[in-house]
This record gives structure tokens, C-alpha cells and sequence, in this order.
């Protein structure tokens, strides 16, 4: 896995977090990842992102680190003639450029694809826009959530509209832009062309709604915030305090599981009850079925919950902080590490976590 891509020469001309997670991809996987920065403005914008607890006189923050694991970093002001012609030299024995510039200035710079495979024929040249490349507005992640539909659904009933705590429309175009590379590749090994491959956020983020779209597609239901529930299965996504007050989360997605969870909590009769006997009427009577369910929770422990849950295989989680998600052997183990200059050490979880054998 670590030396699949030893071969590849990534170029990344791109800042923040979708361009530079799909160059992280590549160099988890072997590859050389140059990262171009701009010198004019210090480089990446995410390097002064910082917490109020970082410190300020450290070169990259925390966001940074994120998504910059084992790159060769060069500064560089594409504006001046010298600089690009030793970026096109880098170029020339590429195999990969990403990049999101601004809507026409790889055309001003001559960076744009065109231009690029002018010099190299077999390049990929791989970008990211906002709303498409003919949309010249700004892309900022918590727009498009908002734009996609994605932050009318988030939230409580009743409440405003939430974004989502992490740029999820980045990483959803980055594992887009991910998905075009490695097709593209195998294109090349059978053709010996290079390509391009665009996405844009927008399009990522609709390309997502998975069973919303559907649901709205299909029968006009149009989603609502409805905190952590599910609008096809109840209970999903339901969340109950123990004794010991403790969050627990449910996804009782099939009638044996529902059944298992009554039997467990020392309620059968709630599985008996006619209003919730199927999915169909449990989602008619969800608040009823919350508030029978609610005090059978907190009669027992988080701990003794969970414990017999998994044995019968009903899935049920607690619900953890980062703290808590890192303090888990699986979790530790998908933690990159990487030594800065100052004898310090970054720290970020992989994005390449599958595996082949």
C-alpha cells in the first residue's frame, strides 16, 4: 500500500483542503507529491488557520497538517516568468497536476490544461472548481452545503439550519477528483494520452443526497431537520441517556433487531404493541415509541447496553468525543505522523485507509 504509486509524480497546485487531500491520497500511496505554494502570500492559506491555543509563531497550523503529510513544499510566485518555467519543468515529468485556481487565472498564467499537456502529453491534469468551470462566483465549503440542500436538513426540528463540523463538500470533491485521477490512469496504461478531470463542489455535494434525492425525486418528500433521525427507519438514529448518563445512539434498521433491543431494554411488550409492529407504523408513531422507550434506558448502564447489544448483534453506539475516538486501538492506528524542522512532531488520520491483498 505504502509504495503502490512510487512511480507517480504528483504536482499540486491547489490550497485549503479539497486539492490538497486528493495529493495527501496520492503521497500516502508512495507517490512524489510536490506542493507549489504562493510566496507572495506566505503559501497556503490554511498555514495561518490557527486555533487560539496554537502558537503563533509556528509556520502551519493544525488545519494545515491535515491534509499535507509528506510533501516536498516550494514556494513560488506564479506571476514571474522564471518561476513558471520551473514549474513547467516540474511538469514535464509529471504524471499528475491538481489544482483550483481561480476561474481563468490558469489561463492568464498558462497553467491551465491545455497549455500543460502542450508539454506533456501523457499529463492528467486534475481541478477542482466551485459551481463548474463557466460559474465564476467564490466556492466556500459552507455555502455549498447550504446551496446543495445539505444544511436545510441539518439540525433540530424546529431549529435553524446547521452546516455539517467539517468542510464535508471538499472532501466529498476530493474523493470525487480521487476517483476521475485513478480512472484516468488506467486510461493511460491502455492508451498512453493523458487527460483531464474536473469536479466541482456543487456537483459533488447533489451527487451525495444519496436517499433524500431520492426521496424527493421519487414522491415529492421533502427532508426536513429532523436532528439525528432517519426519515425511512425508526428507531435510527434516536439518541437515550442511561443510568449513568451516558449518550446512546440507535440503528435498529431491520424487525429482529427492534425486537432484540425491546427484549434487552426488559420491554417485549413494546415490540407487541400494534403501533409499532412495523417500520411503517413506528415511523407514524415515533414520538410515542421515544417516549416508551426512554425510561427502559435508564434503568440500565451505558456499559450493560452496549455489552448485550453486541451480543445480539443490535446496533446501538456510544456517542464520543475526539478524546474518547482516539483513545480506540483502531483509531490510533490510522494517525500519521511526521517530524517538524522546530524537533516537533504534526500529527492527522490517513485518508487512504482501505487495503489490498
Amino acid at each position: 500500500m505504502h509504495s503502490f504509486f512510487n512511480n507517480l509524480k504528483v504536482i499540486e497546485l491547489a490550497s485549503v483542503l479539497a486539492g490538497p487531500a486528493v495529493g495527501m491520497f496520492f503521497a500516502e500511496l508512495g507517490a512524489e507529491v510536490i506542493k507549489v505554494e504562493n510566496s507572495r502570500t506566505g503559501g497556503d492559506t490554511t498555514r495561518h488557520w490557527k486555533l487560539p491555543q496554537e502558537d503563533k509563531d509556528s509556520p502551519t497550523s493544525a488545519y494545515f497538517h491535515s491534509v499535507n503529510w509528506h510533501k516536498r513544499h516550494i514556494f513560488m510566485d506564479l506571476t514571474k516568468a522564471e518561476d513558471r518555467a520551473q514549474l513547467i519543468d516540474l511538469v514535464k515529468n509529471a504524471d499528475v497536476v491538481i489544482a483550483n485556481f481561480k476561474p481563468g487565472s490558469a489561463e492568464k498564467l498558462g497553467l491551465d490544461c491545455r497549455s500543460l499537456r502542450d508539454c506533456n502529453p501523457r499529463l492528467i491534469y486534475a481541478s477542482i472548481s466551485a459551481y463548474g468551470e463557466d460559474d465564476l462566483r467564490p466556492g466556500f465549503d459552507v455555502a455549498i452545503q447550504a446551496e446543495t440542500g445539505w444544511m436545510f436538513m441539518n439540525g433540530e426540528p424546529g431549529g435553524p439550519p446547521v452546516k455539517m463540523p467539517v468542510a464535508l463538500m471538499d472532501i466529498l470533491a476530493a474523493h470525487q477528483l480521487k476517483e476521475g485521477i485513478l480512472v484516468a490512469l488506467l486510461q493511460r496504461e491502455r492508451t498512453g494520452e493523458g487527460s483531464e478531470v474536473t469536479v466541482s463542489l456543487f456537483d459533488a455535494g447533489v451527487a451525495s443526497l444519496a436517499n433524500q434525492a431520492a426521496n424527493w425525486l421519487n414522491v415529492a418528500h421533502l427532508p426536513q431537520r429532523m436532528g439525528s433521525q432517519h426519515p425511512n427507519i425508526a428507531p435510527y438514529g434516536e439518541i437515550f441517556y442511561t443510568n449513568d448518563n451516558k449518550p446512546i445512539i440507535l440503528a435498529t434498521g431491520t424487525e429482529k433487531q427492534f425486537r432484540e433491543l425491546c427484549e434487552i431494554l426488559s420491554v417485549p411488550e413494546i415490540a407487541e404493541d400494534e403501533r409499532f409492529k412495523t417500520n411503517t407504523l413506528r415511523l407514524s408513531n415515533r414520538a410515542v415509541l421515544n417516549e416508551k422507550l426512554m425510561p427502559a434506558f435508564q434503568k440500565m448502564t451505558a456499559e450493560k447496553i452496549l455489552e448485550r447489544c453486541h451480543e445480539l448483534q443490535v446496533p446501538v453506539a456510544p456517542i464520543r468525543n475526539l478524546e474518547e475516538v482516539f483513545e480506540i486501538p483502531a483509531a490510533k492506528n490510522l494517525i500519521l505522523e511526521e517530524p517538524l524542522p522546530d524537533g516537533g512532531v504534526s500529527r492527522r488520520v490517513r485518508t487512504a485507509v482501505f487495503e489490498i491483498r
